[in-house]
């Protein structure tokens, strides 16, 4: 635990926060950091969840961080940078699932946000979700490819048809409420994470947690964007065909599993 976290009782009635859940992302975590934080208005904090990168990625963060230190007066806060290593665990969802308690639990975090590392999401668009919270009423936001607005040019044709069966295999089977049901770009209301946790080993997460959201009476809104190639670095999923079949039936018993 970060020894200057302190309960930011003044800003927490309009504090978001962003997860970001890094494993090896050294190249692209400080354009990241410094495009979210150009985007965002303050009150305004940033939670890397490492899990012990062997590229440093963890400590270019510790560096970077330094420059947006916590404060201990709660009229001093604009923005700040917290890293958060982990050592012997692994796994996104449990590393999204651990940032969301510490931005909920420790610094009161009204919203919270998340998404990839690797720049395939623009952070400038972090906050459209926001606004759909607390502009348009929603509850979840979320950021959709597969809405008039929103695109894929990340990856190949193949991903793509993958993408658009499965994420149709769940609007037919758990309702079309959602139509990028494996986004992974969200923002929602800290009430409705406190209520809903994570589950699944990977992407299905998404999947479990917009259907069950939806089922809770949430109002959820997509907010389109457009997926663009990862900057830097190899991406954790989709290596080859066999790769993306091997999660794609993840994703897939999740939905039927919710049926």
């Amino acid at each position: 635990m970060n020894d200057q976290t302190i309960s930011y009782e003044s800003i927490s009635s309009q504090l978001c926060c962003t997860i970001l859940p890094t494993y090896n992302e050294r190249d692209n975590i400080i354009p990241l950091l410094n495009r979210l934080l150009a985007s965002m208005p303050p009150p305004y904090l940033i939670i890397v969840i490492d899990d012990n990168s062997p590229d440093g990625t963890g400590q270019v963060v510790a560096e970077f961080a330094k420059c947006y230190p916590l404060s201990h007066q709660d009229s001093e806060f604009k923005y700040g940078v917290v890293l958060q290593s982990r050592i012997g665990e692994k796994g996104l969802t449990n590393a999204l699932q651990r940032g969301i308690d510490d931005a909920i639990d420790l610094y009161g975090a009204k919203i919270v946000t998340w998404m990839d590392c690797d720049l395939s999401m623009p952070p400038e668009d972090v906050p459209k979700l926001i606004k759909s919270i607390q502009e348009r009423g929603a509850d979840l936001a979320v950021g959709s490819r597969w809405v008039a607005g929103g695109g894929d040019i990340a990856h190949g044709k193949m991903a793509r048809i993958l993408s658009w069966i499965i994420n149709h295999i769940a609007i037919v089977i758990l309702g079309n409420q959602v139509h990028d049901y494996t986004s992974g770009f969200i923002a929602a209301r800290s009430r409705v994470l406190k209520k809903i946790r994570l589950r699944g080993d990977y992407g299905e997460y998404c999947i479990d947690l917009l259907c069950r959201a939806s089922r809770s009476g949430y109002k959820l809104v997509e907010v389109p964007y457009l997926c663009v190639p990862r900057k830097s670095g190899e991406s954790k999923t989709g290596i080859n065909l066999f790769d993306y079949l091997d999660k794609g039936k993840h994703y897939v018993a999740t939905i039927f599993r919710l049926m």
